[in-house]
């Protein structure tokens, strides 16, 4: 069997973790090992420094048993032609993932009843019931807190880990294959596992899109790129230069991210000086990177190509993939295919979650920000 994609010299360093007995430890404090501090690990990125204080003051309104907690969007990393002032008022995103959903949602619902919509009424089992549709995230939106507008999503931490691992909805892995904040996490070395895991997995599936030869932008477009391929909020909905204006001003970022990967990986050539990359493309080394791929990627992909009615081992299948000349295209389609259905319930699901007038305020300053960069681009 090859070595499987970028795994087969030294694991990436584990993230720093931030755990005191069960709850979490506030990254970022002081004394402490966090991100932008000494010790910052592969998830840590910088951002301003006075976003931790900002960021723990937001945390401080919720109930504190979270396994993690990032903040992630152009609330907390700039992006390309938007200024500094517009960060400072853009909604702010936050995803908590929770061990116990219901324990979790119970205990909001005290704090923060105002924040859900008319499904507070049905109680926190129903609440977690319906999380667990879609992406398995459960989000309350346009939420005013500290003189700010926030959005955050509840996930369970086992949904999370198969997220991260299979790539089973590519919803809140996605974002975290992007620059976060990681704000607090906890003790579970699985997770721990999970959140590399990811990374790399981003990697490989680049890798098998791209060239022979690129450049290290190039290689972080297409990271950035993977969770919206199949989005159907790509066509309505979304800045058609999202994905330009996340990595751009974001380079270092992603360096900071991947970096230690591409040093380990035994199938990448990576000019660090220079910027560039260049990997194996022989179907030898495609196969490689096909059988390192998430479980659920490679079911979309040998669902392509096998005809219905023929049960072939996937090994057999992905070998021939590696062959193909369009092994780049079916990988691409293979993730669309997960993309496209876990963000089409997702967002049925915010009808629910938000309520009407939520859901339509919301939809409006998507389509706003849609036209808005529509229109920088004809100018």
């Amino acid at each position: 069997m090859p070595t499987p994609g970028c795994r087969g010299r030294s694991a990436a360093p584990p993230l720093p973790r931030r755990g005191l007995s069960s709850r979490c430890r506030w990254a970022g404090a002081p004394g402490r090992t966090g991100p932008g501090g000494p010790g910052a690990g592969a998830m840590a990125l910088p951002v301003l420094s006075s976003s931790a204080v900002k960021f723990r003051r937001v945390l401080a309104h919720f109930p504190q048993e979270l396994s993690l907690a990032f903040a992630y969007g152009s609330g907390v990393f700039r992006q390309a032609g938007a200024s500094a002032e517009h960060g400072e008022t853009n909604m702010l995103d936050f995803v908590f993932a929770v061990d116990d959903a219901v324990t979790w949602h119970m205990t909001n619902l005290v704090k923060n009843r105002s924040h859900y919509s008319f499904l507070k009424f049905f109680g926190p089992k129903k609440i977690s019931t319906i999380q667990r549709y879609g992406a398995g995230i459960y989000y309350n939106t346009l939420v005013p807190c500290n003189d700010r507008v926030i959005k955050y999503g509840v996930i369970s931490t086992d949904a999370l880990i198969e997220d991260l691992f299979h790539w089973k909805t590519l919803y809140v892995a996605g974002r975290l294959q992007k620059p976060v904040k990681i704000l607090a996490q906890n003790e579970n070395s699985r997770l721990q596992a999970a959140l590399v895991s990811n990374l790399k997995s981003a990697v490989t599936a680049a890798f098998l899109m791209l060239p022979e030869s690129f450049s290290e932008e190039d290689l972080y477009m297409q990271i950035a790129g993977l969770s919206y391929s199949g989005d159907f909020r790509m066509i309505i909905g979304e800045d058609k230069s999202k994905v330009q204006n996340i990595v751009k001003p974001n380079v270092a970022h992603f360096q900071k991210l991947y970096s230690t990967i591409l040093q380990d990986c035994p199938q990448v050539v990576y000019k660090h000086q220079l910027g560039r990359l260049e990997i194996d493309k022989s179907p030898e080394g495609q196969f490689t990177q096909l059988m390192a791929l998430p479980k659920t990627l490679q079911q979309k992909i040998t669902a392509l190509v096998n005809p219905p009615g023929k049960n072939r081992d996937v090994e057999e299948i992905l070998l021939q993939v590696a062959h193909d000349p369009d092994c780049g295209f079916l990988v691409h389609q293979g993730i669309s295919g997960i993309v496209r259905s876990s963000s089409l319930v997702q967002s049925a699901k915010t009808i629910l979650t938000a309520g009407a007038k939520k859901s339509i305020t919301y939809s409006l300053k998507k389509l706003y920000k849609m036209t808005k960069g529509g229109l920088k681009k004809t100018s």
